[in-house]
């Protein structure tokens, strides 16, 4: 990382063309590729007051003689952070296309709002490629992120294609948007409280951007709440008709990273109670990954669910009091926990380079239903394995998987565990609640 002086620097402020220069210097063998151009270049908007480096917010400053320029310990600071974030090109969250292609203008004036920019990149009869290219108002980068770099595009059966991205860059530029919206309302509640018969001043601009001032931005969590347990036990399709909702959501941070603005109401489809408010990153992760309406393949994100977060996810599945009391999790959970953990030991291996590696995709589908637990049966088996495509594994009873899960759950978050069970509940479910449909995005019917 470069620590050269850039030229042209009056009271620690350097030119945009400066700043361009040295945002890609240092951000060179950064894992999250960024753009040149990141100041400069839209959508950057210097003349509205900051621009978007990363999930930071720089402030911009006119300069004698009108020339706009940034902190130079700002854009370092934005590196920084940048360089930190660690990205794995297989955890990917998908960015569409979904239903209900956005139809707003993109101008100048509108704020990142970076899942609408990249879908209408997305949507150019031409492709991303030639849409980055233009000059007349398209997106060349997103808070100077080259996404154009790391977009993963994938076919859907043999037609369909959908796009994706590295879920930290998901979360980075969440955390951009909601950074931005926190900066946006702060500058008009100072201008409102400020008075209007005289502008501010050259030092009091400089005195915004000076990176010694506490200000909100640094962290764009820091006005949100952390959740408690102030929507448990409410009903799903009861409290999302409830005006207001959506702002309440958003106030809060995540309930599992607790590190991204909630955008979202995550509740159980089984039993249609709300677990908690989570960011778009958790909520993607924790969804099951259907082939069909009983058949789920384990993706490689089922590790965070089930080994390095366990923790986490296990606390927050268990929020649903129909989960808790039965000690158990929704039945497409339970069969991908059971294809993933319970079953690891039988999935074949062969030699790699390395060692050895697991062979094929993993894949469980069952019959019946977790309403008749006597006739509902897991399948667990390995696809695309050279030694026989679609190999069963093993056929688990769902009594079978419930009493492993609860074994396990006591040795691996036994403060889960002890607050589980229906002698340590009150007011629950007399009967286990249909699946409620959820037709808020393509393809998640069930979930």
């Amino acid at each position: 990382m470069s620590e050269r002086v850039m030229p042209g620097r009056t009271d620690g402020l350097i030119t945009l063309d400066a700043a361009d220069a040295l945002w890609v210097d240092l951000t060179a063998d950064s894992a999250v590729p960024t753009a040149p151009g990141a100041v400069t270049r839209f959508p950057a908007h210097a003349q509205a007051g900051y621009v978007l480096l990363g999930s930071h917010v720089v402030a911009t400053v006119r300069a004698s003689g009108g020339q706009w320029t940034v902190a130079e310990a700002e854009v370092r600071r934005a590196a920084t952070q940048l360089n930190a974030v660690g990205t794995d090109r297989q955890d990917l969250v998908r960015i569409g296309p979904f239903r209900g292609v956005p139809r707003q203008e993109c101008t100048k004036e509108t704020p990142l709002r970076w899942r609408r920019r990249i879908t209408r990149a997305l949507h150019e009869p031409a492709g991303p490629e030639s849409a980055a290219r233009r000059e007349d108002g398209r997106p060349y980068h997103l808070a100077g992120i080259d996404w154009r770099r790391i977009l993963v595009e994938q076919t859907r059966d043999g037609a369909q294609r959908t796009w994706w991205l590295p879920r930290a860059v998901v979360r980075m530029l969440d955390a951009a948007e909601h950074a931005e919206k926190q900066w946006v309302h702060a500058a008009r509640t100072r201008r409102a409280g400020a008075a209007v018969t005289e502008p501010p001043s050259h030092a009091r601009q400089v005195r915004e951007a000076d990176p010694r001032q506490p200000t909100s931005r640094e962290d764009p969590t820091a006005s949100l709440r952390p959740y408690g347990r102030e929507l448990e036990g409410q009903l799903y399709s009861v409290l999302s008709r409830k005006p207001g909702t959506s702002r309440r959501v958003a106030g809060w941070a995540c309930a599992v990273c607790r590190t991204a603005p909630a955008t979202v109401l995550d509740h159980c489809h089984e039993h249609g109670y709300v677990r908690a408010p989570l960011c778009q990153s958790c909520n993607t992760q924790e969804r099951p990954d259907h082939l069909y309406g009983n058949d789920i393949r384990v993706a490689n994100r089922y590790t965070h669910l089930f080994d390095t977060d366990a923790g986490d996810w296990l606390r927050h599945w268990h929020r649903c009091p129909g989960c808790r009391a039965r000690t158990t999790l929704p039945l497409p959970h339970l069969a991908a926990w059971t294809a993933h953990t319970a079953c690891r030991s039988l999935r074949p291996t062969h030699r790699a380079p390395r060692g050895r590696k697991p062979c094929g995709v993993l894949r469980v589908s069952w019959t019946g239903s977790q309403n008749a637990p006597r006739s509902c049966l897991l399948t667990v088996a390995v696809d695309f394995c050279p030694s026989g495509e679609h190999r069963v594994l093993a056929q688990v009873a769902y009594r079978e998987a419930t009493e492993r899960f609860r074994i396990w759950l006591a040795e691996t978050a036994p403060a889960v565990a002890a607050a589980a069970g229906p002698d340590r509940l009150d007011g629950l479910p007399a009967q286990p609640r249909p699946v409620i449909a959820d037709t808020s995005g393509e393809d998640l019917a069930l979930f």
